[in-house]
């Protein structure tokens, strides 16, 4: 790996786990997603029309497709990392989440972009798996598994759309040259689009989000999309196997924002397991 793309792929790790760390205080729903891509295109616009005025492809089919695509895994995966933590903590959703998005990601690249699997890789996933099931407390005696089921499975569903959403941009960006400027910005207007019928009808809650989280929306609307799009320009540099599981560095700020910022219970264990998942990731991007 090189050091252009570690430091990408840093600098969007952190950008993610701030983000998440904003979203679990709010404990939002669709109209806070709504507002955030509303936020998101704003913010955007003015390097989108840069993006334009350095030649880069608006409209086409492949644009098209792959970008209504993007928005409908983007859309729930929001929704349903929302959920997660509306019911669970953020050092259980967050880690289960960015761990398992690259188990699905590799088996998505292995078979249908024919990257290679190597040994180092095989030891990667299986210290990731590992590091899941730490996470997770089950078998660790006094566990609730009550209150630690639902983070399990909100969490690793979140991290299958994580894979799919990551799969069919990586194709965007690598088969069809898509600027990750124009994938993300024209993704973010299906998004909002997408999103209008289930708002409309929430004029209250909107002000309330408003007046309540407005420059949280206006934080994320920035930085999720700004860790996205470095991530997707490392893909420019390194394949899908490297990048999808570098990018997961981002599990080690969750936990310790989520046991340091948030004081939730078993931060020592679960920060082992971050190591854990952390030492599976250096031996994928050995791949």
């Amino acid at each position: 790996m090189s050091f252009r793309v570690l430091a990408l792929v840093l600098t969007a790790a952190l950008f993610h786990a701030f983000w998440n760390l904003l979203a679990k205080k709010t404990n939002g729903g669709v109209t806070f997603v709504w507002l955030m891509y509303i936020a998101s295109t704003i913010l955007y616009l003015p390097l989108f029309f840069y993006s334009l005025n350095q030649g880069h492809v608006l409209v086409s089919q492949a644009v098209l497709w792959l970008s209504i695509i993007s928005a409908i895994l983007h859309i729930g995966y929001f929704l349903i990392l929302q959920k997660g933590y509306r019911n669970s903590d953020l050092s259980l959703v967050y880690p289960l989440a960015r761990g398992t998005g690259p188990l699905f990601s590799c088996l998505a690249a292995l078979i249908f972009l024919n990257e290679p699997l190597k040994l180092q890789a095989s030891l990667g996933l299986l210290l990731i798996l590992t590091g899941v099931w730490v996470i997770t407390g089950l078998g660790f005696g006094k566990t609730d598994s009550k209150k630690i089921l639902p983070g399990i499975f909100w969490g690793t569903l979140t991290g299958l759309f994580i894979a799919l959403y990551t799969f069919n941009d990586a194709l965007a960006i690598k088969r069809y040259a898509i600027s990750p400027v124009v994938l993300t910005f024209i993704s973010n207007i299906f998004c909002t689009l997408l999103l209008l019928p289930f708002v409309m009808s929430r004029g209250r809650e909107i002000r309330t989000s408003l007046g309540s989280y407005k420059w949280h929306i206006i934080a994320i609307g920035l930085l999720s999309p700004a860790a996205y799009m470095l991530v997707l320009q490392a893909l420019k540099y390194a394949p899908l196997t490297v990048v999808a599981p570098a990018r997961e560095t981002s599990i080690l700020f969750g936990v310790f924002m989520g046991a340091g910022v948030l004081h939730e219970k078993n931060g020592r264990r679960r920060l082992a397991a971050s190591l854990l998942i952390m030492a599976g990731i250096i031996f994928l991007s050995l791949n």
